[in-house]
């Protein structure tokens, strides 16, 4: 034996453990730029699962997981492995769905738009030129208030292995009409003025479908706030509301490389990936502004990839400017907006009202292309400077929710 297949034989010995009882496993590995792909499969007795060539990057099929020492690292140019985990699984809440017989836009002037001023803003700017990528679940594209919304996007689902993730939809009854104190008298009154009437709970559609309206209602929140900017979805999230790191990495960089210069990203899981970083660093490097959901833990523990630099952390708040009682709060937080009782597009021609800082991200990622089509080449500085400073009102969480709750108007108008 050659003192190299020694050396090789001994490498694979440290990096596996053969145990015939362990299940395989998907890993994403990096490798270096010049390393052959087909060394490693042979090396780990590997299946290719998907790459993403480009960034090095490969989704394998492994006996087990493999320790990766230095001495493995150096013959195979393996950079880093980690698993292909899913995302933080939260429970869905509850949702309030309503038929409405007028424009297909009437919800733009409900209370928690108006409270950040996004209709004024409108005479200055609607976002005309941008492309807002929002990286979710399937989406509604014949509904009313998506037509000329939407522009081309990708559907990862169909191919990618099976795997769990969660959407950041609050776990907390959204309006759960047992609990008359819930939907606050501003927005009893706005849907009494728009002649609006909530289904029967018993017969709420696609009920048994959630992440179908996730993507919907997300779209319908940007569609509103930026109504000249193109919506591109990329579904990365599965009808169970299930996805995982590589096909999340892959629809990030998707995005970054199709045109997208906003990602909305209303989604998230407590464990750093380095995959995902790698695909928010690629899209900040390609001047694309990222906006991610805070999470609806009540936690200041960081929730990615909210927590990871060149991404706007969005929190959550009612129309008192008081923190949503779902909201996580961290000095990873940059700004706040509305997040309870948002008004938005519902698979089947409907209207929903849900909570969760899902619907507070597309919010702000919807104020980003408004500046964005101003060519405003400072537009987070300005999202964080136009701000209401509401810590009076939230002492609790004095320094943990960013510069304060946004005000579209003075973001787009300062003066």
């Amino acid at each position: 034996m050659t003192g190299r297949r020694l050396i090789v034989c001994l490498a694979l010995m440290l990096a596996l453990t053969v145990n015939a009882s362990a299940a395989p496993v998907q890993v994403i590995v990096q490798l270096s730029q010049n390393s052959p792909l087909g060394g490693v499969l042979n090396l780990l007795n590997g299946v290719l699962l998907d790459s993403i060539p480009e960034a090095h990057l490969y989704l394998l099929q492994l006996p087990q997981m493999p320790i990766i020492s230095p001495l493995l690292s150096m013959i195979t140019g393996i950079l880093w492995v980690e698993p292909n985990a899913g995302v933080l699984q939260m429970p869905m809440g509850q949702l309030g769905v309503l038929q409405n017989g007028s424009n297909a836009d009437w919800y733009k002037d409900q209370p928690s738009f108006q409270k950040i001023r996004a209709p004024q803003a409108l005479a200055y700017t609607t976002g005309q030129g941008v492309v807002v990528a929002d990286i979710n679940s399937l989406v509604d594209y014949s509904h009313p208030a998506l037509r000329g919304h939407l522009t081309g996007g990708y559907d990862f689902v169909a191919t990618r292995p099976d795997s769990s993730a969660t959407l950041n939809q609050s776990s907390s009854n959204f309006l759960d009409q047992s609990s008359s104190n819930f939907l606050d008298q501003s927005s009893s009154n706005f849907l009494e003025q728009s002649s609006s009437n909530f289904l029967d709970n018993g017969t709420l559609p696609y009920a048994d479908n959630p992440a179908y309206g996730h993507g919907t209602l997300c779209a319908g929140v940007i569609a509103a706030v930026a109504p000249d900017a193109m919506i591109m979805p990329i579904r990365a999230f599965d009808q169970n509301g299930g996805s995982d790191y590589f096909t999340l990495a892959k629809s990030i960089r998707y995005a970054a490389s199709h045109g997208a210069q906003i990602i909305n990203m209303s989604w998230g899981t407590l464990t750093d990936s380095k995959a995902i970083k790698n695909a928010i660093d690629f899209a900040a490097q390609s001047n694309v502004l990222l906006v991610a959901s805070a999470g609806n833990n009540n936690t200041s523990a960081p929730q990615y990839p909210a927590a990871y630099a060149n991404v706007i952390t969005v929190a959550a708040t009612d129309l008192n400017d008081v923190k949503a009682t779902f909201s996580n709060y961290s000095r990873n937080v940059e700004v706040d907006a509305p997040g309870v009782n948002i008004i938005s597009a519902y698979p089947g021609g409907y209207y929903g009202m849900v909570s969760g800082t899902s619907f507070s991200a597309p919010i702000v990622a919807g104020e980003a292309a408004l500046l964005r089509s101003m060519d405003n080449n400072h537009v987070t500085t300005s999202i964080t400077s136009g701000t209401v400073n509401i810590y009076l009102l939230n002492p609790t969480y004095w320094g943990l929710l960013g510069t304060g709750r946004i005000d579209v108007l003075k973001t787009v108008h300062p003066y």
